[in-house]
């Protein structure tokens, strides 16, 4: 595709996003082979520091791409600029798709008010980052600041943008004020890993909601275009591909679209624009997915039985609960430090918030240890598992489970644990 028939459907799309209401960054398209797109799909920005977890995530994106099991379209950063970049191999009506769907995002960036806490150049403080660890690495090791990553990045959903709850529900910043025996560097490091994750902390929490206004204005925009009988089969093709329901889970562009076209219809477009100013996931399934809408999507209750998940049905309200309890804290587990000082040892006693899920133990006993890098002294966890509360305890050795006396209140009529919400 020459780039000058890019620049046209560029300037074409640009005037019908405008006059249908849409106020976007002013946007920045580069033609991407499709490693470029996987690599910034694994970082997640043009600059960041190194780290193995991003090679893994590159891996598994070039894996899925090699045997044909996904292909990235686009990659849209939320920067002002804001810089998409389009996969190379794109046919014209992909790009004429795409195109539109990256404004959208873009106009929903630069309004929705989960992201007003972002200002500033990003580029320049995530390279800034970058190049801090590595004069951090030159100074002090690289050995040393690998393990100190991996313990901030096992940590980096743990996050509060709001700070108006606990202080210690913001896992990160508590490490950076209280951790006994931090130096000043690694506190430094933390700041910054910090720092990124509430860059990132906004998209985990507007996914459905960002995503579905994507789509609709992708749609709207290129039925205004004037599509050959080919190019509209094609896009009809791409369209139902995108809202093809997901074995793996609720599929973010089906059911943001479905919600945003009901509310559409029940309250008229200009509400519509009220939503992306306020809303997140949480609250947009809470307030507008009705029980037709649970009908029509065909979401149901499913549990894990051994490695399968069975059916379990479920009312309306019933999904409808589970599915705010998957969107709560952004789908991450709530956890709080209560104590810096347990015993009067200094040692660190977590709380899990307990809302009927359960902890995955595996993955628990493999990140109290990285809770341990950073506190330097023993650590507890306390939580709840079939109904009763545990405490686990890492001393630097092994993790060791102690079951305490009283039940968890409302454990037995909790949310069954595996219980997953999909369509």
């Amino acid at each position: 595709m020459r780039e000058a028939e890019l620049e046209k459907v560029v300037l074409e799309l640009g005037q019908l996003a405008r006059e249908e209401g849409l106020d976007f960054y002013p946007m920045r398209f580069e033609l991407c082979p499709s490693f470029v797109l996987q690599t910034l799909g694994a970082y997640g920005m043009l600059t960041r520091f190194s780290h193995w977890s991003f090679g893994k995530a590159y891996q598994r994106l070039k894996w899925r791409y090699d045997l044909g099991l996904n292909r990235v379209y686009e990659m849209v950063i939320n920067t002002n600029p804001c810089y998409t970049f389009l996969y190379a191999g794109n046919s014209l009506v992909e790009h004429k798709l795409v195109v539109a769907h990256a404004m959208a995002h873009s106009d929903f960036f630069k309004h929705n008010l989960h992201f007003r806490s972002l200002p500033g150049d990003w580029h320049a403080r995530m390279s800034c980052h970058a190049r801090c660890f590595r004069s951090y690495a030159e100074k002090y090791g690289s050995h040393r600041l690998e393990e100190l990553l991996d313990a901030a990045l096992a940590l980096q959903e743990h996050v509060d943008p709001y700070l108006g709850g606990e202080e210690g529900k913001d896992l990160l910043l508590f490490f950076m004020r209280y951790a006994p025996e931090l130096e000043d560097w690694e506190r430094d490091v933390l700041s910054m890993v910090r720092e990124e994750s509430l860059y990132f902390w906004p998209q985990f929490t507007t996914k459905i909601l960002n995503e579905g206004w994507a789509t609709y204005w992708h749609v709207r925009l290129l039925r205004q275009l004037e599509l050959n009988f080919k190019e509209a089969v094609e896009f009809a093709r791409l369209q139902a591909k995108l809202l093809s329901p997901s074995s793996a889970g609720i599929n973010p562009y089906l059911v943001g679209l479905r919600i945003l076209e009901d509310i559409e219809q029940r309250y008229g477009r200009d509400k519509l624009f009220e939503v992306r100013l306020l809303e997140d996931d949480l609250s947009l399934v809470r307030n507008y997915l009705t029980p037709k809408l649970v009908k029509e999507l065909g979401l149901s209750l499913y549990r894990l039985e051994g490695e399968a998940w069975r059916p379990v049905g479920g009312e309306a309200e019933k999904v409808k609960e589970a599915l705010i309890k998957k969107l709560t804290h952004g789908g991450f587990p709530y956890l709080v430090a209560k104590d810096g000082n347990y015993g009067g040892r200094g040692e660190l006693y977590l709380v899990h918030v307990f809302d009927g899920r359960e902890l995955d133990v595996y993955h628990l006993e493999r990140t109290l240890p990285h809770v341990y890098r950073l506190w330097r002294r023993p650590v507890h966890l306390e939580t709840v598992l079939e109904g009763r509360r545990v405490r686990f305890t890492y001393t630097g050795y092994r993790v060791v489970r102690q079951s305490l006396t009283r039940k968890a209140e409302g454990g037995a009529t909790g949310q069954p644990a595996g219980q997953e919400v999909k369509e």
